[in-house]
Formats: C-alpha cells, sequence, structure tokens
C-alpha cells in the first residue's frame, strides 16, 4: 500500500486529507476525484460529481468550481511531490 497526503484548499480554508492506496502514484486529478467523493459524494444532488468520461481537466475544473483548489499530493513513500 502507498500511503498520500493531500493539501488542499477548500473554500478557501486550507485543509490535510491522508490516503492509502495500491497506486504506487496518484495524479492530481485523481487526488481531486477522491476529495470530490470525501466532500460531496452524499449530496443529494449526484450532477455535481464529474461525468465518468471526464478529462483530467475537466475533473480538475469541477473541483475548483466547487471550491477544492490548490491540490497538492504529497507521497509518503520514496516519489516525486505533484501539483495541480
Amino acid at each position: 500500500m502507498y500511503t498520500y497526503t493531500l493539501e488542499y484548499d477548500c473554500n478557501g480554508i486550507p485543509h490535510n486529507h491522508r490516503l492509502e492506496l495500491k497506486a504506487p502514484r496518484l495524479a492530481p486529478h485523481e487526488a481531486a476525484m477522491h476529495l470530490l467523493e470525501l466532500h460531496f459524494g452524499d449530496a443529494e444532488n449526484s450532477l455535481v460529481m464529474p461525468n465518468a468520461d471526464a478529462t483530467p481537466d475537466e475533473i480538475l475544473g469541477q473541483a475548483a468550481v466547487l471550491g477544492l483548489t490548490h491540490i497538492r499530493v504529497i507521497p509518503q513513500s520514496p516519489g516525486d511531490e505533484v501539483n495541480s
């Protein structure tokens, strides 16, 4: 398992969230999708979630519209930091 810390702003307020995944890398748009599910996954209106075929830019754009910005993926195991 790989551990990642996500640092991001939610409506201008700094937050962080830790994930454990099987994937050796986590791209910014994948992190954004995790955060969308975390913050809006149980929303009554599923229209706030990106379509299943959304591009990485569309996912990041939808996250920004909903207030999730400055998403940083910080691997806790050796690897490169990835920023959006």
